[in-house]
């Protein structure tokens, strides 16, 4: 990890959305930005999940669990090596997001602010995003139909207790990545002061 601040090494940002929100080229560029690596979510689906995505079948929580437990374990490996990661993945519900978190040995639930993964929620309505889709459906680059689309907007859970930023998809993939590496920035630096004011 190439960076001067200290405070960024052993950190996990998560892009998360619904499919077709631009979580990997975001992902990717945000690596490339932070000198780190990057892993999609995606990437580490069982087959049987896969086929069910492909056929239209939302994913039932059975699905999911193992698979973000999976996931789970290979940011926990990266975290107490100090490595910083992206991570690009749904991470739609708040129960999913804290299997995430986990991943931070320090982690006490609800100590957001405080937690190593970091979520940034790329936002846009059905509309934008079913656009998107179907652009990528008829380049055949994804495996997620359109149909499953409603059932994640659905799902869709982002609090504002959790801390989550925001960016909107409508913008340049460039000035997404500058806006999320200041609100990294703009994070840290709160969190290192306000550890200075509790010493």
């Amino acid at each position: 990890m190439s960076s001067n601040n200290n405070d960024m090494s052993g950190k996990v940002i998560v892009i998360m959305g619904v499919s077709g929100a631009g979580k990997s080229t975001i992902g990717k560029m945000l690596g490339k930005a932070l000198s780190c690596d990057f892993l999609d979510a995606d990437d580490f689906h069982s087959s049987s999940n896969r086929d069910k995505m492909r056929q239209g079948i939302p994913l039932s929580d059975e699905d999911r669990i193992p698979w973000l437990e999976k996931i789970q374990e290979s940011l926990r490996k990266r975290l107490l090596n100090g490595e910083t990661v992206v991570l690009a993945c749904s991470s739609l519900r708040n129960q999913y997001r804290e299997i995430l978190r986990g991943s931070d040995l320090d982690y006490k639930t609800g100590s957001y602010s405080s937690c190593k993964v970091m979520f940034f929620l790329l936002e846009g309505n059905a509309e934008v995003i079913a656009a998107r889709l179907q652009k990528r459906a008829s380049e055949e680059e994804h495996f997620m139909p359109l149909t499953l689309l409603q059932s994640q907007f659905d799902l869709l859970q982002a609090d504002e207790c959790e801390k989550i930023f925001k960016i909107s998809v409508v913008l340049s993939p460039e000035v997404i990545v500058n806006t999320i590496l200041e609100m990294i920035g703009n994070s840290l630096n709160h969190h290192s002061e306000k550890k200075e004011k509790d010493i």
